[in-house]
């Protein structure tokens, strides 16, 4: 009997967590659709564009098509004058790896003005560089640029923060390329409402930082 007690509870738990992962799949999918846009003339001009960060290089010493179709976007968006400044947000945990300021050069070297880009060190999660777009940056109206999977999640999290965004989609890679991070995501997705639901803050915040 001990057996298939321990036997059901497993089977409720499996279910429950699936349940659950595509629930919040669904959801994020569909509350972000609308925001979501791939041309620059069919999205609203905003002064900010928060350009979500990732590592430039694979370690398997590859390019990144995640980064370098980011890059990408942010520069095409700027040029069409539908964003200000760039807001460039990502990891910097370690002194040898540094995603805001790959972003930054890259930007740069593009023909973007420093002075337009601004660099988040502590961007180490979506949700860190979207709060704290809002609480360190002064930002509660946001162009998010990021892959499309990736400003849905950015999307929702931003509306459960009081922030207005859209969301301008960069080039997205191959679904073999990106098997392996679409996989993670629906489990991101599913971390993602529960750290909302239990307001989970940044890891860091500080300073306020205007963007003028």
């Amino acid at each position: 009997m001990k057996i298939k007690f321990y036997i059901a509870v497993v089977i409720f738990f499996t279910i429950s967590i699936i349940i659950f992962l595509l629930v919040s799949d669904y959801s994020v999918t569909t509350s972000t659709e609308k925001a979501l846009k791939s041309e620059p003339q069919n999205i609203e001009e905003n002064r900010v564009g928060l350009l979500l960060g990732t590592r430039k290089v694979l370690s398997n010493g590859q390019e990144n098509l995640y980064y370098k179709y980011r890059i990408e976007a942010a520069i095409e968006l700027y040029n069409s004058k539908k964003i200000e400044f760039i807001l460039v947000s990502g990891d910097n945990s370690r002194k040898e790896y540094d995603e805001p300021t790959d972003m930054q050069m890259d930007l740069i070297a593009a023909g973007i003005p420093k002075d337009k880009i601004y660099k988040d060190y502590a961007g180490f999660r979506t949700l860190d560089s979207v709060v704290r777009a809002k609480e360190i940056f002064g930002q509660r109206k946001l162009t998010i640029i990021s892959q499309p999977f990736h400003n849905e999640r950015a999307i929702y999290i931003a509306k459960n923060k009081g922030i207005e965004a859209v969301g301008f989609n960069a080039r997205d890679v191959s679904s073999r390329y990106g098997a392996k991070t679409m996989i993670r995501e629906k489990f991101a997705r599913a971390k993602m409402v529960l750290d909302l639901l239990f307001n989970k803050s940044p890891k860091f915040l500080g300073k306020k930082v205007i963007i003028e």
